[in-house]
């Protein structure tokens, strides 16, 4: 595909100087509250906080906020350090949402990154993917005792003194794989998806699978073609509820015809023409399937992607 822009894919950049040297610390939680140069990323029922104003924002709150009072260490991690500032998530409890601020509210993240400046959005989705792996990993899978909070949120130890196991934060790995045949992309559809909306082929790693012998399974097994010159793209955090993204470009000869499995209700090749008069609709900008389309398309277009007047582009809009 020649050469890629380097710019960042959602979600991703390093925004938070993690300082994982400080996760040593015993009361690092204490130190964090009393500074009042402190933010907290507040976090409901896998949940964050937005702004309800025109331009969507991530809302932080200071540490010094009456409702973190009753707060234990248990239920915060140390997040690092966010424009210069120190910086913590906490995982609030509770049915109903809490009461932090009347011009905000608490959104799922999924499809609102792309409207976040990239910095919050990368701070938001570091957030999410580590409340996600504490809230399903309260137990020991060794002994079934519970897990204590440690390692300033960063590591899960069993309380059991005769097991002591560590658990830490679980990454599953997925390939995302943009086919094509130099003037085609080989895209499919998922029978539940909004109508007329297709992506890339994607699946994740299996024990024993080095990434390239992934696209190739996965990509037979779902539409039934056999791909050569596999090339990383990029990456995107992806914590959805827990996947890292690993982007490639492969070839497949002309004129083989796909044939979908179990996952797909359709897979078809696409000339940049059809992607151009609207059909199909592409996945979400934020998403690094579009990315992968986008790249392909504007390597073989004088009119970039998102200019094309006549491109179906996949958005949920704000709430």
């Amino acid at each position: 595909m020649g050469e890629h822009p380097e710019r960042l894919n959602v979600f991703a950049g390093t925004y938070v100087d993690r300082q994982s040297q400080l996760r040593e610390q015993d009361n690092w939680f204490a130190r964090a509250l009393a500074d009042p140069a402190t933010v907290v990323v507040p976090v409901w029922q896998n949940r964050n906080l937005f702004s309800r104003g025109e331009q969507l924002r991530a809302v932080l709150i200071g540490a010094g906020h009456a409702l973190l009072h009753d707060i234990g260490e248990s239920r915060a991690v140390l997040l690092g350090q966010f424009r210069g500032a120190p910086c913590v998530l906490v995982e609030l409890e509770g049915e109903a949402p809490p009461a932090l601020d009347p011009e905000a509210e608490f959104h799922e993240l999924r499809f609102l990154g792309s409207l976040l400046p990239a910095d919050e959005a990368g701070l938001l989705a570091y957030a999410r993917a580590l409340t996600f792996w504490r809230a399903r990993h309260r137990f020991c899978g060794s002994c079934g005792a519970p897990n204590l909070s440690t390692k300033a949120g960063h590591v899960l130890l069993c309380g059991n003194e005769r097991c002591r196991q560590e658990q830490f934060p679980r990454i599953d790995p997925a390939i995302i794989v943009l086919i094509t045949d130099g003037e085609h992309a080989l895209l499919g559809r998922q029978a539940a998806w909004p109508a007329g909306r297709y992506s890339t082929i994607a699946g994740f790693v299996e024990p024993g699978e080095s990434l390239e012998d992934t696209v190739r399974r996965e990509v037979k097994e779902e539409t039934d073609v056999d791909v050569f010159d596999i090339a990383y793209h990029s990456s995107q955090p992806w914590p959805f509820p827990s996947s890292l993204m690993l982007g490639f470009f492969a070839r497949a000869a002309r004129g083989v015809t796909p044939k979908c499995g179990a996952e797909l209700e359709d897979a078809r090749w696409f000339s940049r023409a059809d992607i151009a008069r609207g059909s199909p609709a592409l996945p979400s900008s934020q998403s690094i399937s579009f990315r992968l389309i986008e790249d392909w398309y504007n390597s073989g277009s004088e009119q970039p992607l998102r200019e094309t007047p006549g491109v179906r582009i996949w958005e949920i809009k704000r709430p």
